[in-house]
């Protein structure tokens, strides 16, 4: 039954040819805001945008991207990422990234976090995201 579970935790969420596979969360200590990262992948023939992204554990989440501005890192609110036909966005340290803020409980790594992922076909994906101690590596 254990087996059975860790299996069913392994399989990417899909949802009209759209799939969140690896999707985990880089937790920082109390107070400081926690990352999430995760590839999006659009098996249909029809581009298509993340555009919302919301957690019932969180009390915000955004989506960023790092910039590399003449040697100055900074991050900048997105509204959505491109995920083109048969291709794939990837969420990960140093590019898009989603921000989540306001945690509504105590959360540490070991555990996982509820995220709803929006499209701009109107679908949505809901994940089970794991967190990760801050020192995990990408």
């Amino acid at each position: 039954m254990l087996a059975l579970a860790a299996a069913l935790l392994a399989v990417p969420a899909f949802a009209a040819g759209i799939a969140v596979q690896q999707p985990w969360v880089r937790w920082l200590p109390v107070g400081l805001p926690a990352a999430g990262y995760a590839t999006l992948v659009n098996a249909g023939d029809t581009p298509v945008s993340l555009v919302g992204v919301s957690s019932p554990d969180y009390g915000m989440v955004m989506i960023h991207r790092s910039l590399d501005r003449g040697g100055m890192e900074r991050m900048v609110m997105v509204n959505s990422i491109p995920v083109p036909p048969h291709g794939r966005a990837v969420l990960a340290p140093g590019g898009y990234h989603l921000m989540l803020m306001q945690p509504r409980h105590a959360i540490r790594p070991g555990m996982r976090v509820s995220v709803r992922f929006e499209f701009s076909d109107g679908s949505t994906i809901d994940v089970a995201m794991p967190v990760r101690p801050a020192n995990a590596p990408d």
